[in-house]
C-alpha cells in the first residue's frame, strides 16, 4: 500500500465516521511519511547523511547511557 492509497482510505474513513477535522490530521501524518522514507536513514536509526544525535545535540539523546 503507498502512502498515497493510505491517505485516500483513511480520509474516506474520516467521512464515513464523521470525523472532518481529522482529514488535516491524517495529511500531515502522510506527508511526514514521506519527509522520513525520503531522509535516506540507514539500519541504526541515524539519518545518513546527518551528524548522529549525540553530536548534533552536544549530548546523549534521553535514556541513554553516558
Amino acid at each position: 500500500m503507498t502512502i498515497e492509497d493510505w491517505l485516500a482510505s483513511a480520509c474516506a474513513d474520516a467521512d464515513r465516521r464523521g470525523l472532518p477535522d481529522l482529514k488535516p490530521l491524517l495529511a500531515a501524518l502522510a506527508d511526514a511519511t514521506r519527509a522520513m522514507r525520503a531522509a535516506g536513514w540507514d539500519e541504526t536509526g541515524v539519518a545518513a547523511a546527518g551528524p548522529r544525535p549525540v553530536e548534533a545535540a552536544g549530548r546523549p539523546p534521553d535514556g541513554a547511557p553516558q
